[in-house]
């Protein structure tokens, strides 16, 4: 099975959460690392390891930012990444598997299930060097409160200002370098 490395370049975690029950916030974590090992003639027998520095959080707002760093939620000084470890993979078509596994955010790990298609292989010859691509997208739900992040504030008509549940998206490229 061949192992593959997440492209920091080409790669980043995404999350989307209500904001007063009516819009969403979306925010960016722009440091992801990772392997992977994959054969797509053999999906079931694949497994992934992902980390994301948590400090890199950017929703364009810096006081939301700083705010979701602080122990009210991420908590970055005590847990700086959220990591991902795959424990099965089971496959649900020619570019899609459902990948169980444990999330680990603020020293909480708990079991998710991540909806993952994929594209690829591309090939890119650099100089003599042959790189081998697959891009790959994965999404999750959580509540955020199961990872001990419960702060909100209720609002004078009814509901809270930050929803329970966060949509949480892996936008990764991974990288085979044949010599």
């Amino acid at each position: 099975m061949s192992k593959w490395k997440l492209n920091a370049n080409h790669s980043v975690a995404e999350f989307a959460v209500r904001h007063m029950m009516v819009s969403w916030v979306v925010g960016l974590f722009n440091k992801v690392s990772g392997t992977l090992s994959f054969d797509p003639l053999n999906v079931a027998a694949s497994s992934v390891e992902v980390e994301i520095d948590a400090s890199v959080i950017y929703t364009g707002l810096e006081q939301r930012d700083e705010h979701l760093k602080s122990p009210d939620f991420l908590d970055v000084e005590n847990y700086p990444t959220i990591i991902f470890k795959s424990e099965r993979v089971e496959p649900a078509g020619l570019d899609h598997a459902w990948v169980h596994g444990n999330l680990t955010i603020r020293g909480i790990t708990l079991p998710v299930l991540l909806d993952v298609h994929w594209a690829g292989p591309a090939r890119f010859n650099d100089e003599g060097r042959i790189y081998i691509s697959f891009g790959f997208r994965g999404k999750t739900k959580i509540n955020r409160e199961d990872f001990g992040m419960r702060f909100n504030t209720e609002m004078e008509h009814g509901g809270f200002m930050v929803g329970k549940h966060a949509y949480l998206t892996l936008n990764a490229e991974v990288d085979l370098v044949e010599e």
